[in-house]
Order: structure tokens, then sequence, then C-alpha cells
């Protein structure tokens, strides 16, 4: 049976959608999480919900222990991963509130763990605390059965939503210049945000299948008949439309258990 780990973004930090929930405070070889795991299900699945800035969103995105967050899922017995995230719109075609299944990103970050891996031990096959190869392909981060999920449930819900796009996560916690939002476009980057690029990289290393809902809240900053972004007006939006995530993510929770994709085991 599968077992899913929600790691919610701002906006969805501390969602009651979990039935017969518990909550239970781990550490790791990396320490401690970003917030207690909640336990509990959606649709009969048992689930494991995670705030990665914290239930009341104290942690600046270079300070989210991205490392600890995959491991304490991975050590709670999650078979596959679902994130959430609000972003920035490159694209004019990507509204304020329209969803994103990411497809591919960009990792624009300089300061933050991106491998479990510190060091390789001499005449050995580089390996690190959770096994496996150190040198993890990435050409498709994102899982595809999950993605396939997503869009079906999407599409049934009829919520809007574009069926692939590439983010570029930053450091922050500050946001893009003109000029930086403008090169981004020209690298091809439909969407911007601040986490999920090393934590899908970590995903993928620990052998967990991970895909991500981005909710479109502002246009960054190249547009420049738009507002310049600001942290009040992502709230706002991602408020006002969190409700679709919610919805997006307890319907593909739903398909996942009838899924052949269950079958997927996590690597150790």
């Amino acid at each position: 049976m599968a077992k899913i780990g929600i790691i919610g973004g701002s906006g969805l930090d501390d969602p009651q959608i979990l039935k017969d929930a518990r909550d239970e405070i781990v550490a790791t070889h990396w320490g401690e999480a970003s917030s207690p795991l909640r336990h509990g299900t959606i649709e009969g699945v048992a689930c494991v919900l995670l705030a990665r800035h914290g239930r009341q969103h104290t942690l600046p995105p270079t300070q989210v222990p991205n490392r600890a967050n995959i491991q304490a899922l991975l050590d709670a017995g999650c078979s596959h991963i679902l994130a959430t995230t609000a972003v920035g719109s490159l694209r004019n075609k990507i509204a304020r509130g329209d969803l994103v299944i990411v497809d591919q990103f960009i990792d624009f970050t300089r300061f933050r763990k991106t491998s479990f891996h510190d060091h390789f031990e001499p005449g050995a096959k580089p390996s690190g605390p959770i096994g496996g190869t150190a040198h993890t392909p990435m050409a498709d981060p994102f899982s595809p059965e999950l993605r396939k999920l997503l869009i079906e449930s999407a599409r049934a819900l009829k919520i809007k939503h574009h069926a692939r796009g590439t983010v570029v996560t930053i450091e922050g916690p500050r946001f893009s210049t003109r000029a930086e939002s403008r090169m981004f476009r020209g690298w091809g980057a439909d969407i911007i945000n601040m986490s999920i690029a090393p934590e899908c990289a970590l995903a993928n290393e620990a052998g967990i299948p991970y895909a991500a809902v981005a909710m479109s809240t502002d246009y960054d900053c190249w547009k420049v008949d738009e507002e310049s972004v600001t942290w009040d007006q992502i709230v706002a939006i991602f408020e006002h439309n969190v409700e679709k995530v919610v919805r997006l993510l307890v319907a593909t929770i739903a398909r996942l258990r009838e899924s052949p994709a269950t079958s997927d085991s996590v690597r150790r």
C-alpha cells in the first residue's frame, strides 16, 4: 500500500485535511524536520504531512532543512511525495491562481545542501547514509506516474492548470531583480520559486517518486505593466485559491490508491 508524504508550501502549512491525525516530532541524521510529522489518512490512504517552512511559516527558504525533511519522510515509510508551492509566473499564459504540474527545474540556489552525500568512501562506489549511488540521474526529476495522476485529476475537477512547466528555484528570501527575471525567461523557465529544486533532487536521490503542484500568485517583476510582487500579495492569492490545491491533492491520492504507481518501491 502507498503511504503519501505531503510537503505543504506557503499558504498550505497547516491544513486540516487528514483524518485521525496525530503529530510526531522526529529527529534524523540531519537534524529535526521543519515541523512535526502529521500522520493520518486521506481517502483511506495513509499520509504524512510536513510543513516546509514550519507550521507558522518561521523558516526562510535557505534555512529549510531539506535533507532532514526528506529523510524524515523516508523513515516514516513514505512511498511517494506530493509537494505544493507558491510561484511567480514568468509567462503571460500562466495567470494568477493557475496551477502548474511541474516537469523540470533549474536550480539557481547557492547555499543549500543538495545531496545526502557529503563525501565518498575511498576506493568504494560513492554512497551515503541513505545508500545508493551519489550521481543520481536527474534528466526527468518529477515522477511521470504522479504527474499523470495530477493532470488527470485536474482535468476531472475542471481546475485550470498547465500540464508542464519549468520552475527556476532561487535562493531567496529576496525576490528577483528585473534583469534576473528577464534572464530566467530567456533560459526557458516558466515559473519561479524558492523551494522546489533542492527538495526534488534530494527526493530523487532517496529514491522516492516526487511531484509538485505549483500555484501562480504573481508575475514576478518582468511584467512592467504589473505591480512588483510582494509577500502580502502572494499570501492573499494563495489563500484565495488554496481550496483548489486541496481538492487536487485529495483527488490524486484517491487515484493513487488504485494506480499501478503504488507498486513503486522506495529504494533504501
